[in-house]
């Protein structure tokens, strides 16, 4: 039987071709990025046959983030330039469930990241915080297995939520009452926007805490350091400190208000709203990789190496 629509390939207008161009920059400098990261670590695994438990979390999130934001430019990339083959099965369903994948994996490996430092560097005497400070290493692989059950299941949720809408697109062109089946489409994927937002949530309360956490012990020992008068450079390491966790804070707030805006906006027409959530949700993995990497001796020190080596290369042609 013939569908009641044909999808056809749009033009790629100047602003559609603005925005493309903004959201590859932003994913190939991010992929970079992380790419940097996870080959600083792999060498060092190789060389020591062994990763500590924050070098584990960060080698993971570095290659989910890639991952995120290849799926991400590819589907920001392919719905603004061939708009016609998302109708094609089961291309938008695979593109999607990837996407929501890797999406929800970094969240909570940069979770379990920022959970793992106010832990480590937190100084609190309760004892269950003390247990915790003694078992967090042993704890490091179930969080990360959790975050990857957790992913896979909103991924599993994506996939079919996108087989659901191209199979009610037939139903949606031909029948007259469009309104009615409006209300029923929504009621069915009220529990997925439930349960996606329920993760970006439960995601955004564990960094937020652990943030606040490690903030009131670290302002609480500088305080100690005032009273004690003990060395400025300690008082200045702790109030860099203070400052990166503050501007994590920022970022990870304006990415939680972008995830829940791209719930809200996933049954609603392309705006301004959603081109701005888009351009920075491609963005924050990129940039908050590259404040982990000035806030890691190693990392850093491996970065400082890139110019003097391109020199001496540059130097022996």
């Amino acid at each position: 039987m013939e569908t009641c629509y044909s999808p056809q390939q749009y033009n790629l207008t100047s602003y559609g071709a603005t925005i493309v161009a903004i959201i590859s920059l932003e994913a190939f400098a991010g992929m970079w990025i992380n790419a940097f990261i996870a080959c600083v670590l792999c060498i060092g695994w190789v060389k020591k046959k062994i990763l500590n438990s924050n070098e584990k979390i960060l080698l993971l999130l570095s290659c989910t983030r890639i991952s995120y934001l290849c799926f991400s430019w590819v589907n920001n990339s392919v719905s603004r330039i061939y708009p016609k083959y998302f109708y094609v099965q089961p291309i938008l369903q695979l593109i999607s469930s990837f996407a929501a994948f890797f999406n929800h994996s970094n969240l909570w490996v940069s979770a379990c990241l920022c959970v793992f430092y106010c832990i480590k560097i937190a100084n609190f005497r309760n004892s269950f915080f003390i247990y915790l400070k003694v078992r967090i290493d042993r704890m490091v692989p179930w969080l990360l297995l959790g975050s990857g059950i957790s992913a896979l299941a909103m991924a599993i949720i994506v996939y079919d939520l996108n087989e659901t809408v191209q199979r009610k697109n037939f139903t949606f062109t031909c029948l007259r009452n469009i309104w009615k089946e409006s209300i029923r489409m929504d009621k069915h994927f009220f529990p997925a926007f439930f349960l996606a937002g329920f993760g970006y949530a439960a995601s955004f309360l564990a960094v937020i805490f652990s943030a606040v956490f490690l903030l009131f012990s670290l302002w609480r020992h500088k305080h100690k350091m005032q009273t004690n008068s003990m060395k400025d450079l300690s008082m200045e390491a702790h109030i860099r400190a203070m400052k990166s966790i503050l501007s994590f804070l920022v970022m990870y707030s304006i990415n939680f208000v972008c995830l829940i805006l791209t719930v809200n906006y996933t049954m609603k027409n392309e705006n301004a709203m959603t081109l701005l959530t888009s351009i920075y949700l491609c963005a924050f993995p990129g940039v908050h990789s590259l404040i982990l990497i000035c806030s890691n001796p190693k990392l850093e020190k491996a970065l400082l190496k890139i110019p003097s080596c391109m020199k001496r290369s540059f130097f022996k042609k």
